[in-house]
């Protein structure tokens, strides 16, 4: 008897519990269709957006970028951020197709022209406003900042962004970066930290060129130790 009086509680509970949600939907049905509406809309405003205006987009910016490409290529890096007048270059590229992943490139690219033309704070500047998920391009223009760095005299900016384009494990441009860290380390009298970067070379390392020299340096600190 305990059990079917149980049974029947629980099954009003949840008719109780029905009639509750029914209510509530009836009450703001409204509101409810209003929400549905709006998610429709997001949803779909969102796939036209990213089917019907940012490939297109992406695809002309891709076709724009070649020329400016191939002038970087050739190291005619003004021709490459500025254009000839036919063809644009990166800065045009920026300004046109900003929110693409080609004109995200074309910061990194901008950012090296620069460099290259001596023009640091602008590097520093472009190359800052860099971003990628691909490591060694990311680790690449980490180390082009502290490049720049270098280039103003600013040794601790220099120290700290070569830092970070070690943080990646890879064995063509990590060592490079070591072997500048090291460099700056001596400069700046950090013989220990200098060693430890030499070392890590030497470890890890030795098969680069910076590897295959890194002997002396290791027993340059040393002595100078």
């Amino acid at each position: 008897m305990a059990k079917k009086q149980q049974h029947e509680d629980s099954f009003e509970n949840v008719e109780s519990a029905l009639t509750k949600t029914e209510q509530f939907i009836e009450d703001n049905q409204r509101l409810i269709s209003f929400i549905a509406i709006a998610l429709i809309v997001i949803v779909g405003g969102y796939w036209a957006f990213k089917k019907l205006y940012m490939q297109p987009l992406q695809a002309e910016a891709q076709e724009n970028i070649f020329q400016a490409q191939q002038y970087f290529e050739k190291d005619s890096f003004n021709l490459a951020l500025n254009g000839d007048g036919m063809n644009p270059g990166f800065l045009e590229i920026i300004d046109k197709y900003g929110a693409t992943d080609v004109g995200e490139l074309s910061e990194y690219y901008a950012g090296i022209c620069h460099l290259q033309m001596g023009n640091f704070e602008d590097a520093i500047e472009y190359l800052k406003g860099f971003s990628t998920d691909e490591p060694l391009l990311k680790a690449t223009a980490q180390g082009a900042i502290g490049d720049a760095y270098l280039e103003t005299g600013d040794m601790a900016g220099a120290i700290e962004w070569y830092k970070k384009a070690t943080s990646l494990d890879n064995e063509m441009i990590t060592p490079l970066y070591l072997f500048k860290l090291g460099l700056l380390y001596e400069e700046t009298g950090e013989k220990e930290k200098a060693l430890e970067a030499y070392s890590t070379i030497k470890k890890k390392y030795e098969e680069s060129t910076e590897g295959r020299q890194i002997d002396k340096y290791i027993t340059r600190v040393k002595i100078s130790g």
